[in-house]
């Protein structure tokens, strides 16, 4: 992936995070995803009164994607509110998992502190498709 390419990830992720609906946290995320196609998708995380229902943005990211027609993931970039740049959750691992076990992830932050691995280092052996037979 070209620097241009991960700099544009990157300012659509936190342009996503202006749309958060975080009345709870008011910890508001956003997340662009590379698909397969070459297509970008953003999300933003989406709170709810109910806890359990909430969704993280890199979810949201991945489910526009995937309701697009895309079944592949290149790279997901997340961006957080915060002075170091924070990892995606465990169900947002497994979720990356399902559509791009060898994707790069990137965090970025309010600093120049910064996460760039593979999925496959933030989950390593991971329980997915090819486990189902």
């Amino acid at each position: 992936m070209t620097a241009a390419a991960l700099t544009r990830l990157e300012k659509l992720a936190r342009a996503a995070a202006k749309s958060s609906y975080s009345p709870y946290s008011q910890f508001a995320v956003g997340a662009s995803v590379l698909a397969g196609s070459g297509k970008t998708y953003t999300g933003t995380n989406i709170e709810n009164a109910s806890f359990g229902l909430c969704n993280c943005a890199e979810r949201t990211a991945i489910f526009t994607a995937i309701a697009a027609g895309e079944k592949k993931l290149k790279c997901v970039v997340i961006y957080t509110p915060t002075p170091t740049a924070t990892p995606p959750c465990g169900a947002c691992r497994q979720v990356i998992n399902e559509f791009g076990p060898q994707a790069r992830v990137v965090s970025v932050c309010d600093s120049d502190d910064r996460l760039d691995l593979s999925l496959d280092t933030l989950l390593p052996g991971a329980f997915g498709p090819g486990n189902l037979g």
